[in-house]
C-alpha cells in the first residue's frame, strides 16, 4: 500500500478531483498554502495499492498543468526601500508536487 500526496494549484484542483473520481480513485482534499507565492493550493491524499501508483500518477500528470504567471516581488526587508521599484517577474506555477510514501498499516472503519 502507498500514500500518494499531491500538492496542486487551486486552478487544477476541481479538474483533478473529477478525474480521480472518474478513474475510481478515492482521495481526501486539504486546503493548503504555498510558501513561495503564498498562493492557495490543494493537497490530495490518496491511499492506493502499490501496483496502481503509475495509474494515479498518470491521472495527476494529465490534469495539472504548468503555466506562466506574472508576480510582483516583495520589497526587501531592511535597508532603504526608496530606490526599490518592483517590476513584475514571470514565474512558472501550477503542475503538481507529488510524494509517494510507503504505508505500514491501513485501517478503514
Amino acid at each position: 500500500m502507498k500514500m500518494v500526496i499531491a500538492v496542486v494549484q487551486d486552478k487544477d484542483s476541481n479538474r483533478l478531483s473529477n478525474a480521480l473520481i472518474q478513474a475510481g480513485f478515492r482521495s481526501t482534499k486539504l486546503a493548503s498554502t504555498g510558501g513561495f507565492l503564498k498562493a492557495g493550493n490543494t493537497t490530495f491524499l490518496i491511499g492506493i495499492e502499490e501496483d496502481r501508483v503509475p495509474e494515479v500518477l498518470n491521472v495527476i500528470r494529465s490534469n495539472c498543468k504548468v503555466r506562466d504567471q506574472l508576480v510582483t516581488p516583495v520589497s526587501p526587508m531592511g535597508g532603504t526601500t526608496e530606490s526599490y521599484i518592483p517590476f513584475p517577474v514571470e514565474v512558472q506555477v501550477g503542475g503538481a508536487t507529488v510524494f509517494v510514501l510507503p504505508v505500514e498499516q491501513f485501517e478503514h472503519f
